[in-house]
């Protein structure tokens, strides 16, 4: 199993339009603070899924050589978190997505001009997806009623996406997240802030800890950080393209 970042930015992006921080500067320069919306491409069995189809998709397929992937899973109905799918007009044809209902009724009514093949996924169920168990749970990111983290298990390995979330997950989700291999984290902001429907990266460490995380890496990201080579020696920070393999 492989597992790549696509995408590390908020939903602003970095460099945010109009923007001359220094770590928009260090983006605009080439950096690896230059960091495009969230999506993560999961690879298993010779077949490829999407967690997110960030609105910057487009560009990401690309720099991997992508034509075709083999599922999308939708965390929440947040523009930055499925819009790239209109990307795969006249590309790909019966796409199967999946998602929890409420989710799935949002998107699909955004994208009636497509015809993907819809999977309703109910909170705590596992099902199967090339070749990987798959199990959505309930994570808190208002004011949506539902949003979802992704747990992945090929076997031997258990990653954890959290999708977008405040540090108050439900105990369910928690004893379902516990221990994993790699945890990648939303963590929008450095502890100086809060913004209430997302961690910063103090309480996605503190999140880490509880679930006695083996690693994790910090996603999600706003250029409130400073740029990512100086980020990096206090927070484990990921960058667009970074890759783990299992």
């Amino acid at each position: 199993m492989k597992i790549t970042l696509l995408g590390t930015g908020d939903a602003v992006g970095t460099p945010k339009i109009g923007c001359s921080c220094p770590t928009c500067l260090d983006a605009l320069a080439g950096g690896k603070s230059r960091r495009l919306r969230f999506s993560v491409l999961v690879e298993s069995e010779g077949k490829r899924i999407l967690i997110d189809t960030s609105p910057d998709l487009r560009w990401q397929l690309l720099r991997k050589r992508i034509s075709h992937i083999d599922g999308v899973i939708w965390t929440h109905s947040h523009y930055d978190h499925y819009a790239g799918f209109g990307d795969f007009y006249r590309i790909q044809d019966d796409v199967n997505v999946y998602g929890v209902k409420n989710t799935l009724d949002y998107i699909l009514n955004y994208l009636s001009f497509m015809n993907p093949v819809r999977h309703d996924v109910s909170f705590y169920e596992p099902f199967e997806l090339i070749g990987l168990e798959i199990i959505l749970f309930k994570v808190t990111h208002p004011p949506l009623e539902e949003s979802a983290g992704v747990v992945i298990i090929d076997g031997r390995n258990k990653i954890v996406i959290t999708g977008d979330t405040a540090r108050m997950i439900p105990e369910k989700s928690i004893s379902l997240m516990f221990e994993p291999d790699l945890l990648i984290a939303d963590a929008i902001i450095p502890p100086r802030g809060n913004i209430p429907k997302h961690m910063n990266s103090k309480e996605a460490m503190e999140l880490a800890f509880e679930l006695k995380a083996k690693k994790v890496v910090l996603t999600h990201l706003s250029h409130m950080f400073p740029p990512h080579d100086e980020s990096i020696k206090e927070w484990p920070l990921g960058y667009d393209g970074m890759e783990f393999e299992f």
